[in-house]
């Protein structure tokens, strides 16, 4: 561990991003401090809210490892799954593996004990300290002054980091306020379609899903989705547009049950009917929002990472792993100008950005393709493809879905590469066809003339 004691760091948010980072900092040898507006989740018994569970990938994995936390969050918190179970609306089901050789998975995690493991580990740094029950209310960017709201005491406490680091979600107030600054470019998207959460208790099921699989639903324009929990229940969500929940949460209890009949038979023979209409009819659906922005930080000690800086939309299971990512990124960078902060927090912004700017646009496409493509012969036949491609050529031909979740390649030359692999296979296409349609002709005029 280094010495960079008289170094403060002030990390806002204590969720998963927010917890990773401070355990890098720690690591660093920084003096640490996190301030999260909430209670401590560790002693939240409930299990309502944002919870659509986690799909760590190696991205995510990566930056565990740097802790050594990589096998045990693994072994004690995950389930595996090699691949997409797909179940069409007749009740057929047939699976996509993400690997060709069935050896790569991806780890269906839920938020909330991530989260407490991360604040665990944590709370074992000396140089570490959690505040919990600290609202910012107000920056002062020139002076680096953060000023805090403490409900339990119900004053406020002013204090003045060397460094500021905002992990605070999607709507995150460190980026409220650099939104102020000239020359601090933002966007914010919310997307047509929300979500609605399903629990599925292991003890409330009347049959299984197979296990090892994310299973899907898809509906084309809507879909659910079920992911494993370690204690064998499944957690489910429904995804659909907005303007559509209504006509199902808020209709009688047979219509309710019709809905799910119709478009998810199989679904209703796991679930006992009173659980489902006991969550639909007590639940909310939820909006999903993409966030962008340019850069990163202001001055020389304000920055943001994970979802303050790039929040994107679930599809792609890359939200949390691209924010591990940015934790990884920025130990590179402390390495790399040894620890010179004002160095870092600018280079940040310039080697992360592209790459964040294209999961988000990777994470609208895969929604397009759980809930429509995979239910397509032409994209079964392109995976197949791909496959063969990648076998024979492991190097060099690697799907977009294995480079993004399997590799740590960057992930805008991730969208380069299926880009370069779109070109290659239309070109075969025209390649064959033209092949196909000469090979026609002349046996069309050899016939004509033996005639």
């Amino acid at each position: 561990m280094f010495t960079h004691s008289r170094v403060k760091i002030a990390i806002i948010g204590a969720g998963p991003v927010g917890s990773l980072c401070a355990c890098f900092m720690a690591e660093n040898g920084y003096d640490v401090t996190v301030y999260e507006s909430r209670t401590d989740i560790r002693l939240d018994k409930s299990t309502s809210g944002r919870s659509i569970n986690l799909a760590l990938s190696e991205r995510g994995i990566n930056a565990l490892r740097f802790i050594g936390l990589d096998n045990i969050v693994i072994e004690e918190l995950t389930e595996p799954m090699y691949g997409r179970m797909i179940h069409s609306i007749d009740g057929h089901t047939y699976s996509i593996m993400y690997d060709i050789n069935k050896s790569k998975c991806l780890y269906s995690v839920s938020r909330k004990e991530l989260n407490a493991f991360l604040l665990t580990k944590l709370e074992k740094y000396p140089n570490v300290k959690l505040n919990f029950s600290h609202k910012l209310v107000d920056v002062d960017f020139n002076a680096k002054l953060l000023t805090f709201q403490k409900s339990l005491e119900n004053q406020q406490q002013t204090v003045k980091p060397d460094v500021i680091i905002g992990c605070d979600g999607a709507h995150s107030v460190v980026r409220k306020h650099m939104i102020r600054q000239p020359m601090f470019n933002f966007s914010q998207t919310y997307i047509d379609h929300g979500y609605f959460e399903i629990s599925l208790p292991s003890a409330a099921t009347k049959d299984t899903l197979a296990p090892g699989h994310l299973h899907i639903w898809p509906r084309s324009t809507f879909m659910l989705i079920a992911l494993p929990n370690k204690d064998k229940s499944w957690t489910c969500t429904l995804f659909m547009p907005m303007d559509q929940f209504p006509l199902i949460l808020e209709s009688e209890n047979e219509d309710i049950l019709r809905f799910f009949n119709e478009y998810f038979k199989d679904f209703m023979d796991l679930i006992q009917p009173e659980h489902l209409l006991n969550q639909v009819t007590n639940g909310k659906a939820r909006t999903l929002i993409s966030i962008k922005c340019n850069p990163y930080h202001v001055n020389d000690n304000f920055l943001l990472m994970g979802d303050a800086a790039h929040a994107i939309v679930p599809f792609y299971g890359q939200g949390m792993n691209a924010g591990f990512e940015d934790c990884t990124i920025l130990n590179q960078l402390l390495e790399e100008y040894d620890h010179d902060l004002k160095n870092v927090i600018k280079t940040f912004s310039l080697r992360r950005i592209e790459d964040a700017e294209a999961i988000s646009d990777l994470a609208f496409y895969n929604y397009i393709e759980m809930r429509d493509l995979v239910a397509r012969k032409s994209f079964l036949w392109r995976k197949k493809l791909d496959n063969i491609l990648n076998k024979w050529f492991p190097q060099t031909w690697i799907p977009l879905h294995s480079s993004v979740s399997f590799t740590t390649i960057g992930y805008k030359q991730c969208k380069l590469d299926n880009q370069w692999q779109d070109q290659i296979l239309f070109r075969m296409f025209i390649l064959f066809a033209t092949f196909f349609s000469i090979s026609l002709y002349f046996f069309a005029s050899i016939m004509s003339k033996s005639l």
